[in-house]
């Protein structure tokens, strides 16, 4: 609050003490950042959010090597930060590898190895998945990255903050990190670029040559300074919110099984996110069930496709059928959430499903 009221320095103004106090916490912000993912300070570099940071990171990338190579290897559930990325360079004359996942949605490392390529340059696959939680192998696929000399990009937007990452164990060169992800202000986030061995990328924007001349333009203090106090929240938070919201996770599922016949959940129970469930109910489309209970924040897949009437790409890439991927719904379950919550949300859901599947009955019987 005190950045929204009265420290209202500009911190790359470095002649006064207004621009001092807004330099300091900046600092002391990437540093928070940089904490929370096993990285030094300066190699935190601010961004708008994570879908300016994929971009960066992918076309920066795709740019610096253009000379050494032109192929980009990512899987097909990616967030669309990511895949339309991907998209845009293919129209530049760049070949990209969309790797496919098993029916968990889970990419095997070896389909990665295997699609590298001597022109490949960049690797680039999400820690978790924004729509059905399910984790990715990046420390094994970071280990084949190193071992080819390829760079190696991991879109952690979903799990930092909520599961534990590291970036030298992951030999990541670049991490795309969002604040709202972990409770800090929407319309901030970072990208991480490796010091040693340094990653080399292009920058996207021209102009005062800020952050290292990676990303032009006056840093928004008030939102990084709430992002790394997000950040130092979730890292010290992290083991007990984790067990916690898993268990709220899991109590969900059993209420909604008890209850509900025919439904499924999408994606590994194993390798996932604690606070996601992605579940199917047949013979019910998720858009009526969610008009049948708005007192409950659910999605039908992600919120950045939300204008896109078809079916989820992410679970049609998982084998799901397109009826049972019109019916899928998201449970996101956070922090603040209770006990009695997640009862009166499985009672809910519980009692639209069965209105909707009655009305549907009738309606074929006429």
């Amino acid at each position: 609050m005190p950045f929204l009221t009265s420290v209202f320095g500009n911190a790359a103004s470095r002649t006064h003490s207004f621009g001092f106090a807004a330099e300091g916490a900046v600092g002391e912000a990437r540093q928070r950042v940089g904490d929370l993912i096993g990285a030094a300070a300066e190699e935190i570099v601010w961004t708008s959010g994570a879908t300016e940071a994929d971009n960066l990171a992918i076309r920066g990338a795709a740019e610096f090597h253009a000379a050494r190579g032109r192929h980009i290897v990512t899987s097909q559930i990616e967030h669309k930060a990511v895949l339309d990325t991907c998209k845009y360079l293919e129209g530049q004359g760049y070949r990209v590898t969309y790797v496919p996942v098993d029916t968990d949605g889970r990419i095997h490392p070896e389909a990665v190895r295997e699609s590298i390529a001597p022109d490949t340059i960049l690797i680039s696959i999400m820690l978790a998945n924004n729509e059905i939680g399910v984790l990715q192998p990046v420390v094994e696929i970071g280990r084949i990255a190193r071992e080819k000399g390829v760079l190696f990009h991991v879109d952690a937007v979903q799990g930092a903050g909520k599961i534990p990452f590291n970036v030298a164990l992951a030999n990541a060169d670049l991490v795309s990190l969002s604040a709202h992800k972990m409770y800090g202000p929407k319309g901030v986030g970072a990208l991480y670029v490796r010091n040693r061995p340094r990653a080399r990328i292009a920058p996207l924007m021209f102009g005062g040559g800020h952050e290292r001349g990676l990303r032009s333009g006056t840093l928004p203090v008030p939102l990084i300074v709430g992002f790394g106090k997000a950040c130092e929240v979730s890292r010290r938070e992290m083991p007990a919110e984790s067990e916690r919201v898993g268990q709220l996770r899991d109590r969900l599922k059993q209420r909604l099984f008890e209850s509900i016949d025919a439904i499924r959940v999408n994606g590994s129970l194993a390798h996932r996110l604690p606070g996601n469930l992605n579940v199917t109910f047949s013979q019910i489309e998720a858009e009526a069930l969610m008009m049948s209970m708005k007192d409950i924040a659910v999605s039908s897949g992600s919120a950045c496709t939300s204008a896109s009437l078809e079916p989820s790409y992410v679970l049609r890439a998982c084998g799901v059928d397109e009826e049972s991927a019109y019916g899928a719904i998201r449970f996101g379950i956070g922090r603040f959430n209770t006990e009695p919550e997640i009862d009166f949300a499985a009672r809910a859901v519980s009692q639209a499903v069965s209105r909707l599947r009655d009305l549907r009955r009738s309606s074929e019987t006429l």
